[in-house]
């Protein structure tokens, strides 16, 4: 009996995972509020989480990542600040300050609502409010952090390869070096470039040497879903590897190393490309500036040694960084 799938039995059609929920921060005194929210948004496709006081909801905001926040201006005498304190906060911190908030007040004083779009609010919804009228406004708020996100994003990833660009590639860095150096974890670089790749353009042509980096992108991309791969710039690119030793980091380093060299180019079968390969790990020693300046080293000394290969850097051979 042959062992070979039938390719009509292989159709099975998939079913997309649903779109995750959006989710909504509600910073209110109130109890009614965050009831009466609960029961007329059920149905609104919202993840909502419910804050007491303006301190429990910027520690919210920090560990949800919400979508929009709704918020009164004061909650009570036993707040230490109000809701446009509050709303200076977040809009002061790079993590929040694109959130869009929308208050909820019972106030109709046209100064607060003045102040709070001055502020960085979106909207101003006085109580008691039509519920059908909030959802109208939660829903434009959500389009609003929609396109904000798909602009960013486009924003920082590059045209030709489709990975991360050097701006993500160096506001990711600083974050992931803090964090190493925060929580004692490992974190590795490994910097590379294809192999006299201005050459390989010369002579097969531009269109060509698109076809190499978009090729080695997907080799670079095909790695751990933590790992960052970035075209750092022309056939440059760089891997951040969180929780990455030293030795994991140069075993990622030789994957895609061994795979662009066996890889097949049908317009031109008497091609083989190479890349070479720059290897550091995280030293407390080295900032986001020093690593990236390491692990260049070590690519040249990749490219001093012949080239296809992998170095690395000098910092990475102190065994006293390895854990």
């Amino acid at each position: 009996m042959s062992t070979q799938n039938d390719p009509k039995t292989d159709l099975v059609p998939t079913i997309p995972p649903p779109p995750p929920l959006s989710r909504m921060l509600v910073i209110d005194g109130s109890e009614l509020i965050h009831r009466l929210l609960k029961v007329r948004l059920q149905y609104e496709k919202i993840e909502l989480h419910s804050a007491r006081s303006f301190t429990e909801g910027l520690q919210l905001a920090q560990s949800i990542d919400p979508d929009v926040i709704l918020m009164d201006i004061e909650l009570g005498e036993h707040e230490r600040m109000d809701g446009f304190e509050a709303l200076s906060e977040l809009k002061s911190d790079a993590k929040t300050r694109d959130v869009p908030v929308i208050f909820i007040s019972a106030s109709t004083e046209t100064m607060d609502r003045v102040r709070a779009l001055e502020l960085g609010a979106i909207d101003f919804v006085c109580k008691p409010f039509e519920v059908v009228e909030l959802k109208a406004r939660v829903r434009s708020a959500l389009r609003v952090r929609s396109m904000v996100r798909m602009l960013s994003q486009k924003a920082r990833i590059d045209g030709l390869t489709g990975l991360w660009n050097r701006s993500y590639f160096d506001s990711r860095m600083e974050d992931e070096v803090a964090s190493a150096g925060r929580h004692a974890r490992p974190l590795s670089l490994v910097i590379c470039d294809i192999d006299h790749f201005k050459a390989l353009n010369d002579q097969y042509g531009h269109p060509f040497g698109d076809e190499v980096l978009e090729r080695f992108a997907q080799l670079l991309g095909s790695g751990r879903t933590s790992d960052i791969s970035c075209r750092y710039g022309g056939e440059e690119f760089g891997i951040i590897l969180p929780d990455t030793d030293r030795k994991q980091a140069i075993q990622a380093a030789e994957r895609v190393r061994h795979a662009i060299e066996n890889e097949p180019w049908p317009s031109h079968p008497e091609l083989t490309v190479t890349a070479s390969f720059g290897v550091v790990q995280y030293h407390v020693d080295l900032d986001p500036s020093r690593m990236v300046a390491e692990a260049d080293q070590a690519l040249y000394q990749a490219k001093q040694q012949g080239r296809n290969r992998v170095e690395v850097a000098k910092w990475s051979n102190d065994k006293s960084i390895l854990a």
